[in-house]
């Protein structure tokens, strides 16, 4: 229940936001539901592969941050804006 309400958040956060910083929170947050899951079926299910799964979806995500961070960066440099909107041509 935990998992699914975390991911249904972190699904509307990412349709319905327009900034994209919390659209990359709101990723982050999908991916965090998608851990707890996995740790959870991992403990039901008595096998570590869920949990080997979770750091790499760990280290996904902190790879995902970091580029997604970086081109929020570039972006802002480019047009004064980090609202997805006004994000969606990427001419000059």
């Amino acid at each position: 229940m935990l998992s699914g309400t975390l991911f249904t958040v972190g699904l509307i956060g990412v349709v319905i936001r327009r900034n994209m910083i919390t659209v990359l929170m709101a990723i982050e947050l999908m991916l965090n539901a998608v851990n707890i899951n996995l740790v959870a079926f991992s403990h039901r299910f008595a096998s570590l592969e869920g949990q080997v799964f979770t750091i790499f979806v760990i280290t996904v995500a902190a790879g995902e941050a970091a580029v997604g961070l970086a081109i929020i960066i570039q972006l802002y440099r480019l047009k004064s804006t980090i609202n997805v909107d006004e994000a969606r041509t990427l001419n000059g």
